[in-house]
């Protein structure tokens, strides 16, 4: 990723569909047996853990003109909702919701509403930064209640709507549940998912993140 970065290249669009082994051997390790049976069931590992990125079709030079949206739904990073403008962070917001993706077995973020994608932001992250709201373009605007705070859940679409946010943990919690207590990996989401990109790290600072060297 900081490869593309240092061309001034955004991919825009990381998720897990667009993330590919190099190699597609693997080994077999025995798992548990079935109850019913002396059949052992097994597992496929990987022989190697090399990855590669594919489909650049909406690969950007940060010197382009950038469209308005970018970034599959579940992946998609405030600023493009907020239409704030987007650059390189957007790609390290969408690697934030992949990790955790990968931790929990489910899309972090699974709304297809903008409304509903921001309330569950903050039910998982906290509050919207004021800053934020208060630039958000005129198209953003309808989801706040005076400019101040999110328009939630008075301005949600349905009872199913509010009920799929509040079923939603905090961060840390989210991720305790799954591979248990990693103040490391907790500490990496939150600085992947900082609302204001211009806080969040660069692919470089990312990889030098002291939960990549724990497990190195």
């Amino acid at each position: 990723m900081y490869n593309m970065h240092d061309l001034h290249l955004i991919h825009t669009d990381l998720k897990p569909e667009n993330i590919l082994l190099v190699s597609s051997e693997y080994i077999k390790l025995p798992g548990c047996k079935r109850v019913s049976s002396d059949e052992t069931q097994f597992r496929c590992l990987p022989k190697s853990s090399a990855i590669k990125l594919i489909d650049f079709g909406s690969t950007a030079f940060d010197n382009e003109n950038h469209s308005s949206i970018v970034s599959t739904r579940h992946y998609r990073a405030p600023e493009v909702i907020l239409g704030l403008g987007w650059s390189y962070p957007c790609d390290l917001w969408s690697i934030g919701c992949i990790l955790v993706e990968l931790c929990s077995g489910k899309a972090l973020f699974q709304t297809h509403e903008n409304l509903e994608h921001l309330a569950m932001m903050e039910r998982v992250l906290g509050p919207i930064p004021g800053h934020m709201i208060q630039s958000a373009d005129q198209n953003a605007e309808k989801y706040f209640k005076r400019g101040l705070r999110l328009n939630w859940p008075e301005g949600a679409v349905s009872r199913e709507s509010i009920r799929a946010v509040k079923k939603l943990d905090r961060l840390k919690d989210m991720v305790s549940q799954h591979v248990g207590f990693s103040r490391l990996l907790t500490d990496l989401l939150y600085d992947l998912l900082k609302y204001d990109p211009s806080e969040r790290p660069t692919a470089r600072q990312a990889l030098d993140h002291s939960f990549f060297k724990s497990i190195a």
